[in-house]
């Protein structure tokens, strides 16, 4: 591999890169106002991702892109790991601890981008015919699916789990299945409605959605109301954020910084933040128009691109009193290493698939 082919250089997706970089920076600068501490080791993590940015960039992905059902599989051992050897905090189990390193991991975060890669290995292999896939291949693709979402469904992390079934799903529906399957599902989904809420959801669960659809939100969420409306239309200046500097606002910095950045910039900085993520979900979206043939990046493209849409929506949603409170971030934005380096880590990938793509493409798939 030529480190600095030319055409590395020219398939690289700079456009990406600028549609991202502005959250990092108005991230930071927003967690550095609130607590210097947390904003000196949020800067540890840019600079771990940077390095874990060029290291995944430079793998031979597209050349070892059937090593992605190993990789899949080891994450699906470790979600069942959770289960035996897990770590509770808050009421859930999802971390393992590594011994030896005195940190812990969290499986439903590093399953992401290998579980949308997943998709885009199998999609490959068997591309959707002219009418959409049939119902035998749709149940093919839902075990891959499904089976991820009941393990992280248990741990308990419903948020998350809904997420990646969102994206599962949503990835399939881009590449096509007939409709005629969407719409049985529809029907079933609002049949078996009640008997999943009755019998399916534990009680934590069962009582955010009674806080959501109560006519007085919760604490967290009432807080995080008048943070919102109190910015009104441009904002306030740091000192006379009353809300976040009195600790009124809680997780400021993580789950709740959406309702600190309205509080500071206003209605019209909650516009342009959230037109600044839709700039990002589109320009992933519309690969699935620029590369037709290529079902690898229009999976994964489609799959990070509907990765941020549910996390961000669901994030915005519950902060201003129209989702249950779930404990999602807000991507690239919210405080946390994780979930910051995992989405770095997807870009990456992606980046990859796009910069790579002319090497050797047909002659490793006839080996796959």
């Amino acid at each position: 591999m030529r480190l600095f082919d030319k055409r590395i250089i020219s398939h690289f997706d700079y456009l990406l890169i600028i549609f991202v970089l502005p959250l990092i920076f108005l991230s930071y600068h927003l967690i550095s106002e609130t607590n210097e501490l947390l904003a000196n080791k949020q800067l540890v993590y840019f600079t771990i991702s940077i390095f874990v940015f060029f290291l995944v960039f430079m793998l031979p992905i597209r050349k070892r892109l059937r090593l992605v059902q190993t990789l899949y599989w080891v994450g699906i051992i470790l979600l069942i790991a959770v289960e035996f050897i897990g770590i509770s905090k808050l009421g859930a189990k999802r971390w393992i601890y590594i011994p030896g390193l005195g940190t812990t991991i969290q499986p439903s975060e590093l399953i992401k981008p290998v579980f949308i890669l997943m998709l885009g290995y199998l999609i490959q292999h068997k591309p959707p015919p002219k009418n959409g896939y049939n119902l035998k291949d749709f149940i093919y693709f839902s075990f891959y699916i499904l089976l991820p979402f009941f393990l992280i469904a248990i741990e308990p992390d419903l948020g998350t789990a809904l997420v990646l079934l969102f994206v599962g799903y949503g990835i399939l529906f881009l590449v096509g299945v007939n409709w005629k399957i969407w719409a049985s599902i529809i029907l079933v989904i609002g049949i078996s409605s009640p008997f999943i809420y009755t019998y399916l959801i534990k009680d934590y669960q069962k009582k955010r959605i009674t806080d959501f659809i109560s006519e007085k939100p919760s604490y967290h969420v009432q807080q995080s109301i008048i943070a919102i409306g109190s910015g009104g239309l441009t904002g306030k200046e740091s000192e006379e954020a009353t809300q976040t500097q009195l600790k009124f606002l809680p997780i400021a910095t993580s789950d709740f910084i959406f309702a600190y950045f309205v509080e500071r910039y206003g209605f019209l900085g909650a516009l342009g933040l959230i037109f600044l993520y839709l700039l990002i979900i589109l320009h992933l979206l519309s690969m699935n128009y620029f590369f037709k043939d290529d079902y690898v990046i229009r999976a994964f493209a489609s799959g990070l691109g509907l990765l941020i849409f549910f996390n961000m929506s669901i994030n915005i949603l519950m902060v201003i009193g129209f989702a249950p409170v779930v404990g999602l971030p807000l991507p690239l934005f919210s405080y946390g290493g994780s979930s910051f380096i995992n989405f770095i880590v997807t870009f990456a990938i992606l980046e990859n698939l796009l910069a790579f793509r002319y090497m050797n493409l047909y002659n490793y798939e006839r080996k796959l």
